[in-house]
């Protein structure tokens, strides 16, 4: 950790969507929540691709069990490996025909042949993956390696993780405007910052742009190259 250090943290997710790695690109430090407890509604283990010119959701389905559990407690299904073989035929059917396919489907099949069952330390696995194929340079680290008050909540559980770290500076994407207070993260001697994506779009077979689509989308039809030429396409604010 340097001194004037970059810190963003996040939820894991399965491979999401470009800002989510111009985010970790733009960091010293990306700090990655696994003492949460999992949502049904969220996107851990979900995201989106493009299928038939439409947003089309996939999922990796996990062990039921109690909804109280933190993510780093929560496990794939019993099948996880049909689950994953599926997914890759449906991955496969989608793409293709797109430019890439060769690279975006390597980097699928390499995060898929990773035979951890524990829902975290499967995303996160991913995360660090992919941040290798993205020559990303920044430290993700999972939140239960710091020390500090997990029972806090919202901006007060973010300053203690920054202060852990020994941070200057938090950035969070731009929707936590209506959430987080400047002056709050001040009095903490932190300097919050928002990320803001540009309007990123690009050709998808003949149809129109949908935005917001899985990182396999985007590295389906820009190829890896491309997609890191995408990183910097945002303004911190």
């Amino acid at each position: 950790m340097t001194l004037n250090s970059k810190v963003a943290i996040m939820q894991p997710y399965i491979f999401p969507y470009i800002g989510y790695w111009q985010l970790i690109n733009y960091v010293d430090t990306f700090v990655v929540y696994d003492e949460i407890e999992y949502t049904k509604k969220g996107w851990i283990n979900r995201n989106r691709i493009l299928r038939n010119g439409e947003a089309a959701a996939f999922s990796l389905p996990i062990k039921k069990d109690s909804d109280t559990l933190f993510v780093n407690q929560r496990f794939l299904s019993g099948q996880s490996d049909k689950d994953k073989q599926r997914l890759l035929r449906q991955i496969q059917g989608a793409y293709q025909k797109a430019p890439f396919f060769n690279e975006g489907m390597k980097m699928v099949t390499e995060c898929f042949a990773d035979a951890e069952t524990n829902l975290f330390g499967f995303v996160y696995s991913s995360i660090l993956y992919i941040k290798g194929v993205l020559d990303i340079q920044t430290d993700i680290i999972p939140s239960s390696s710091l020390h500090f008050d997990n029972t806090l909540k919202s901006e007060d559980k973010i300053i203690s993780i920054c202060s852990a770290l020994g941070a200057s500076q938090y950035i969070n994407p731009i929707g936590g405007t209506a959430l987080y207070d400047k002056a709050h993260f001040k009095a903490a001697a932190l300097e919050l910052k928002f990320q803001k994506v540009h309007d990123i779009t690009y050709p998808q077979f003949e149809h129109g742009f949908i935005a917001s689509l899985s990182i396999i989308d985007v590295i389906m039809f820009n190829g890896i190259t491309g997609t890191k030429q995408l990183l910097n396409k945002m303004n911190i604010l």
